[in-house]
């Protein structure tokens, strides 16, 4: 039972359909605060150079463990800190739990208690890959509103960003007995957008390196903006598998825009296992301060096609038939003049009169 193979048949299916579940995705800076939260899936993308957000909660949890006949209580809270360092793909982020937990071990009729961080994390990371870098590439259709909001297999390419960081146990941390002082982590996240309402988020994680007891774990989280985009769902599935413990969890929960750089969110999940079963909800909010500054680009580092088009290698040259017929404004188009207009008007109905095709 401790493996993240083992269980039943029921949650086997459960766990099939969520790894079929699509994906999500936004841009890199915008002006509205992009949060991690309410699930504990990490986004592909940072926040944006020089934007500090905070993210926090308070959490309850009822684990039960059928093998071990134990029931704890727990209540804690969690914080994550990050910060848009030195450019837009970078990222430095902290994130920290702190939980109390009264356990009731019913067979010697024993009560004890663990209180300290069960997370006390530092990291980096930073954006390797962006689908959406190429503005030229993505463009809305102007011709369809079906065509910009239905699923394309395009749109399955994700961002991909990797995570490197350090977990931190201090003193005698009875949820990390024995474990040394700093250990290590690292994360693949991606992010896809299937639609403009749906984004799907994976993490890939290998934890605790360098421990008796490393641990590998995923997420899949899948979310959808309402048509009021204040407001948003998710629903998530995360497994953990180590010698130390395994689990599979499911959680959903929803999430309220109340200003451009305040959310409020409330969530709540349970484990598909009884050893231990677990059930708990949360709920919390994220806020933004926002230091970001759009770079200025000198014109020669600039592409042609990003203002207006190509520029033509002899669009600086004067024409030599026009250099003495003009009166100062040689250089400049002025469009046809209206005699041209005339001409060309003409010239237009007497080649539908020639056609013999149908004009539709």
């Amino acid at each position: 039972m401790n493996s993240l193979f083992a269980y039943s048949k029921s949650n086997l299916y459960i766990f099939s359909f969520l790894l079929l579940l699509p994906v999500l995705g936004n841009s890199q800076y915008t002006d509205v605060i992009n949060s991690n939260r309410p699930g504990v899936s990490v986004s592909a993308y940072a926040v944006g150079k020089n934007v500090v957000q905070a993210e926090m909660g308070l959490f309850y949890e009822q684990r039960d463990h059928t093998l071990l006949n134990t029931q704890s209580d727990i209540w804690g809270t969690d914080i994550s800190l990050r910060y848009g360092l030195l450019f837009e793909r970078l990222e430095l982020n902290y994130e920290g739990t702190f939980q109390d937990q009264d356990i009731t071990y019913s067979n010697f009729n024993l009560l004890a208690k663990r209180r300290d961080f069960s997370r006390n994390r530092l990291g980096l990371k930073y954006l390797i890959y962006d689908p959406f870098k190429n503005p030229e590439a993505n463009k809305p259709n102007l011709y369809s509103w079906r065509a910009n909001n239905k699923f394309q297999f395009k749109n399955l390419l994700p961002a991909v960003s990797l995570y490197g960081g350090a977990n931190f146990v201090f003193g005698d941390n009875p949820f990390y007995v024995g474990e040394p002082t700093l250990s290590y982590r690292g994360m693949i996240a991606t992010q896809s957008r299937l639609t403009p309402r749906f984004v799907l988020i994976t993490n890939t994680a290998y934890d605790r390196i360098s421990t008796d007891d490393p641990e590998l774990s995923y997420t899949i989280s899948l979310s959808h903006a309402f048509r009021n985009p204040k407001w948003s769902v998710f629903v998530e599935h995360q497994g953990i598998q180590s010698d130390r413990y395994a689990d599979l969890l499911i959680r959903g929960g929803i999430a309220h825009l109340l200003k451009e750089n305040l959310q409020l969110d409330f969530n709540m999940g349970a484990s598909l296992k009884n050893t231990p079963s677990r059930i708990f909800f949360g709920i919390g909010g994220s806020y933004r301060m926002d230091f970001h500054k759009d770079s200025l680009k000198p014109i020669e580092d600039q592409e042609a096609d990003q203002n207006g088009g190509a520029i033509d290698k002899d669009a600086m040259k004067i024409d030599k038939k026009r250099k003495n017929k003009g009166s100062g404004a040689e250089d400049i188009d002025l469009g046809p003049s209206k005699k041209q207009l005339k001409k060309l008007k003409k010239a237009e109905k007497k080649k539908k009169k020639d056609s013999s095709e149908i004009d539709f």
